[in-house]
C-alpha cells in the first residue's frame, strides 16, 4: 500500500516562487488553476498548493516584472494566464541554481547520503 506523505508548508512557501517560474518557463503560458493541478499530478499529490499560497505569489511575481498576463473569455468566464516575461526566465534560471546549491548544502549539512539513510 502507498501511502501519500505531503510536505510541509514551510518548505513549499520558500519554493514556492521557483516552482511556479520553472513551470511557466517548462509550459509557456498557464493559468492559475493549471498550475495547482500540474504540480500535484507531477508530484503524486505530495506537494498541493493551495489558491490562498498561489494568487499571491503569482501577483507578486508580476508585480516585480516577471510574469504578465492575458485574459482569456471563455463564454461567461474569464481565465487569467500567466507568462515569463524575459526577466522572468533570468530569474527562474537564478531562483533553480539557488535552490538547486541550497540543496546540496542541506545535503551536507545533515549528512545525508542518497545511497544509505542515515535513520
Amino acid at each position: 500500500m502507498y501511502i501519500c506523505h505531503m510536505y510541509s508548508s514551510e518548505l513549499i512557501k520558500g519554493t514556492l516562487k521557483t516552482i511556479v517560474l520553472n513551470l511557466l518557463k517548462n509550459n509557456k503560458k498557464m493559468y492559475g488553476y493549471e498550475i495547482c493541478q500540474k504540480v500535484k499530478s507531477m508530484t503524486d499529490d505530495k506537494i498541493q498548493i493551495t489558491e490562498g499560497a498561489l494568487y499571491p505569489t503569482l501577483h507578486a511575481l508580476e508585480k516585480q516584472g516577471d510574469v504578465i498576463t492575458e485574459k482569456v473569455y471563455i463564454g461567461k468566464r474569464v481565465r487569467k494566464y500567466y507568462t515569463l516575461t524575459d526577466q522572468g526566465k533570468n530569474t527562474m534560471t537564478e531562483r533553480v541554481n539557488e535552490l538547486s546549491d541550497f540543496m546540496k548544502t542541506m545535503k551536507f549539512l545533515l549528512d545525508l547520503d542518497t545511497s544509505v539513510q542515515n535513520v
